[in-house]
């Protein structure tokens, strides 16, 4: 006899039957839930599904596609802030799906920040939405509000490197302050140059999530200083490089105030600049 099922797999079976299919063995044994999943549904409604056959090809996954309705229900309000999703077994026929599916749905989710799964107490909403990508709150960020970060970064910082900082990352701050001074005839040099001795003081803070933020955050940083240069039109001169040696002097010394105080006021007056 021939195994109709096997033969299918071998030769390939229509595109428009495997989500079907796949939806089929996913859902939950029991006869739980509605004999038409909610994934269908919503195909049949978005024009993807006519004729008991899917018309379209969709991308997502069906856990991608469970992540969305979840995303949905949070949205509305249906669980708030803190508040506990119902377990594998509930959401599983809700959704049309099988619990293995819930379980990928939700870490999608947690993945971007909006579930939170705690062992043994079950899955909790952390955020009412899924945070805006990061690169793209930064690229509307405007000069002023870099230089804000900055300095909510920069400050703590330079007193962390006061604190903990070792002879090689003193050694490393003193090489890259020479640097800097050396490369204040164009402005991209001397922005590479600042950038690269500002890093060497989160690296000598020792702070691993200090340095990631700061990474994350460099290349905008680095844009919105060449602009600024540019309106003013100049480097900045000795006034400038004096400031950054005296940081310099404070985190060797280890005044962990000053060191902090410096920082914050140098990067005041580059906001004052900008009138």
């Amino acid at each position: 006899m021939i195994d109709r099922r096997a033969l299918r797999l071998h030769v390939g079976e229509p595109v428009w039957l495997r989500p079907a299919v796949a939806a089929k063995e996913e859902e939950p044994r029991g006869g739980h839930g509605s004999t038409v999943p909610q994934l269908r549904r919503q195909a049949e409604v978005s024009g993807e599904w006519e004729d008991g056959r899917m018309t379209t090809v969709r991308r997502e996954s069906l856990a991608e596609q469970a992540a969305e309705l979840l995303r949905a229900r949070v949205r509305d309000g249906e669980w708030e802030i803190g508040g506990k999703l119902p377990g594998e077994t509930t959401l599983a026929p809700q959704l049309g799906v099988g619990r293995s599916t819930v379980r990928e749905a939700i870490r999608i989710l947690a993945g971007q920040g909006m579930l939170t799964t705690r062992q043994g107490a079950g899955v909790f909403v952390t955020a009412p939405d899924v945070a805006e990508r990061w690169d793209a709150v930064l690229a509307r960020a405007d000069i002023v509000a870099v230089i804000e970060a900055r300095t909510a970064i920069e400050v703590e910082a330079a007193a962390l490197a006061a604190e903990r900082h070792t002879q090689a990352d003193l050694t490393a701050l003193r090489d890259a302050s020479d640097e800097r001074e050396r490369t204040r005839s164009g402005i991209d040099e001397h922005v590479e140059t600042d950038m690269s001795f500002h890093r060497c003081i989160v690296v000598a803070a020792h702070s691993p999530v200090l340095l990631e933020v700061f990474d994350g955050f460099a290349p905008r940083s680095r844009q919105a200083m060449t602009d600024m240069l540019r309106i003013r039109g100049h480097h900045g001169g000795g006034a400038d490089q004096d400031v950054h040696d005296r940081i310099v002097a404070a985190i060797a010394a280890r005044d962990v105030e000053t060191a902090a105080g410096l920082t914050r006021a140098h990067l005041r007056a580059l906001t004052e600049l900008l009138g």
